[in-house]
Order: C-alpha cells, then sequence, then structure tokens
C-alpha cells in the first residue's frame, strides 16, 4: 500500500544548496547594501521555486531548504529564551574547520511564543499546500544544545544541578512540539549529530576529557527527547536524522551504530530515523535489528549528498535488499545520507547534481516499493 503519511518510501533530510539568488542577497545583507526586508522577499521567492522543484522531481514532501539559515542548528537555538551565541573556536572536521561559533545558556530556558522559525514554518506550509506536498519543517535535536559545550557552556549560577537544565530542556522542546503542531505542522524532524559521535571513540575521548559524564548520557538524552515529544498529537509525525557531520563535503565522526542502536531505535519514540549509510564510517546495517516490529520507519541514506556522483541503481538496491534481512522491507525508506547544505556554504557539488539525486531516489522507490 502507498504511503500516505511520512516519512515517505523517497524522502529527504532538509537542507538544499543556496541558490545564487541566495546567497547574493545575503552577501548584500552582510554588507548592508540590502535590508532584511528585501532579503526576506528574495527569500520567499527562492523557497516558493524549490518547493515547486520538490515537487516536480517526485516527492511528497518539501522543505524551505533550510535557505533562511546560515547553520543546522544555531539559527534555531539562538532564539530559545535563555541562549546566546558567542565567539569559539570552530568545529574541526576532516581537512576544514567551521566558522568560530558557538552556542551557551545563560538563563533560565524556555520556547519563546515568538521564535522566527514558527513563521518560516507558515510560509513553507503555503507553498507546499500550493504544490500538493506535505511541508517538512526541521530543528536540531535537544541534545545539540548539550553535547559539543557540555557543562561548561550551561550557566553554573541558573542551572547548579545539570538535571535541573534537562528537566527545562525537554519542557522547552515540549513547547516548541506544540507551537509547530499549532502552526500547521505535521511533520516535523529533530537533526542530531550527537548519536554518531557516541559511537566514535574519538569523540567520546573528547567529551569525556571535557568532565562529561560518557557513561549515561544516551539515556540522559533519550528521556530528555522522550518528553519533549510524549504529548504530539496522533496525526503529528516526528522523526530524527542522525550523521556524521556534513560541512562543505567533510565529515567528523567514524563508527557504526552499535554502541547507541538499541537505545535510538528501540528506546526513543520517534516515528522515523533518518541514518546515514553512505560510507563505511557508518559500519554496517546489522544494527538495524533492533528497530522495533511495527511503524516504525527506518530510511536508510545510501545516497551521499557529499558529492554529485551517481550511484549505481543496483548498489542502493542490493543495500536495500541487505538491509532488509534485519528490518522488514515495509518499515525501510530511502534518502540521502544528509542535507545538501546543512551550513549556506553547501557540499561540493552543483544544483543540477543535486536535482538529480533526489530524482534518483524517487525511482528506485517507485522500482522497490511500487510508491514513493
Amino acid at each position: 500500500m502507498p504511503r500516505t503519511k511520512p516519512p515517505f518510501r523517497a524522502d529527504e533530510v532538509g537542507s538544499l544548496l543556496r541558490t545564487d539568488r541566495i546567497k547574493e542577497a545575503r552577501a548584500r545583507r552582510e554588507k548592508n547594501e540590502m535590508s532584511a526586508a528585501d532579503l526576506r522577499k528574495v527569500e520567499d521567492s527562492e523557497i516558493e521555486k524549490i518547493v515547486h522543484k520538490q515537487a516536480s522531481v517526485g516527492l511528497k514532501l518539501a522543505t524551505d531548504g533550510e535557505f533562511r539559515r546560515s547553520w543546522w542548528h544555531f539559527d534555531f537555538l539562538r532564539d530559545l529564551i535563555g541562549c546566546e551565541m558567542y565567539a569559539t573556536e570552530g568545529i574541526q572536521f576532516a581537512g576544514v574547520t567551521t566558522r568560530g561559533e558557538g552556542i551557551r545558556v545563560i538563563g533560565k530556558l524556555d520556547f519563546p511564543a515568538n521564535h522566527p522559525m514558527l513563521e518560516h514554518f507558515k510560509f513553507l506550509k503555503i507553498q507546499a499546500d500550493r504544490a500538493r506536498v506535505v511541508p517538512k519543517m526541521t530543528i536540531p535535536s535537544p541534545s545539540v544544545l548539550h553535547f559539543r559545550g557540555g557543562r561548561k557552556a550551561v550557566s553554573q549560577s541558573v542551572y547548579p544541578d545539570i538535571g535541573s537544565y534537562f528537566e527545562d530542556l525537554g519542557k522547552t522542546y515540549r513547547k516548541a512540539v506544540k507551537a509547530f503542531y499549532d502552526a500547521g505542522c505535521r511533520y516535523l524532524q529533530f537533526d542530531d549529530t550527537v548519536w554518531s559521535y557516541l559511537c566514535s571513540k574519538e569523540e567520546m575521548e573528547k567529551f569525556r576529557a571535557r568532565g562529561e559524564d560518557a557513561d549515561n548520557i544516551a539515556e540522559i538524552y533519550a528521556r530528555t527527547i522522550n518528553y519533549a515529544i510524549a504529548e504530539r498529537p496522533a496525526d503529528m509525525t516526528i522523526t530524527t536524522h542522525v550523521c556524521r557531520g556534513n560541512f562543505r563535503s567533510t565529515w567528523i565522526a567514524s563508527g557504526g551504530y552499535e554502541p547507541v542502536a538499541e537505545v535510538l531505535l528501540g528506546g526513543t519514540n520517534y516515528d522515523g530515523y533518518f541514518l546515514e549509510y553512505d560510507t563505511d564510517r557508518a559500519g554496517g546495517l546489522e544494527p538495524l535489528r533492533f528497530l522495533p516490529k511495527g511503524n516504525k520507519i527506518a530510511v536508510v541514506g545510501l545516497v551521499t549528498s557529499k558529492s554529485g556522483t551517481l550511484e549505481k541503481k543496483d548498489d542502493i538496491k542490493r543495500r536495500l535488499d541487505e538491509a532488509s534481512k534485519f528490518a522488514p522491507l515495509d518499515q525501510l525508506a530511502l534518502s540521502p545520507q544528509c542535507g545538501f547544505a546543512s551550513t549556506e556554504e553547501g557540499n561540493i557539488l552543483t544544483e543540477d547534481e543535486q536535482w538529480k539525486k533526489l530524482e534518483f531516489i524517487v525511482q528506485i522507490a517507485r522500482e522497490v516499493w511500487g510508491d514513493n
């Protein structure tokens, strides 16, 4: 039977390469050569185009490509009550370092009723409804606010007990879920690099060196996430996306999902899991055995977003067949391994190559499941 609710057999993670018009407008705004209102008009126009483009390649959903964002995570987190951006060292990826920005907690956490991404979603929904596709909203997971900075990025005076911090973090995200639902969102995704870092020996050594409790952190994150999404209505789908870093076609972490698979797939109450699987750095497909039988969907990210080279269709089908040995084919779907532009710089491929990849995924889904 065709899937009428997300995640769909052919799906996507979220971000898309910024168009030349978006890049030019943002550069002009940075130099104060364009007003914020005029920048928004350009963003509106380009988002309208890419929503219809997503529909035209056969997808049943559309995102706004994260066209209004500079980062996949900071643009959301900085507008939470109690958070602020600050200058720090950039994050080291494989051979390249990001801009030197970070996020920290300086006050009691809360979700503001006027968070700008609520309006971003409402605009996306208008365009998606016109294109007759499902609007998908992506925000960073609660765990993302904690992992990189840890205890040092959370005010000791505001949160002397880290347990109360996680309680407020869960409450903040519960309010966010309700706010997006009230805005019309029925497909929400928590983007989350942290679970892959928990699988990386190197990243966990750094985590411990920062004085963090590595032994219990997976369970703490799972509890926080489950609290955040516990009251979502039955007609709202919430998924997560797990990747190993995505900046200008590079990465951070390596390691299979085995150390966290049972907690992630069986212990968090998401409706679907977008899992990076485009290289050997993600390990084997065996951890899919922890996906509970039933309605949960594992969206296998077998098509890379890090290069424009198009995979071979038979290779993707073979890996889907292999995945079906560990989870039922009916509980599987296909997507790119990550977004195409987790930051505004984007990955190293062309827009044409990006769209060919998404169309390719739709074609395979139709051939494997008879549905996209």
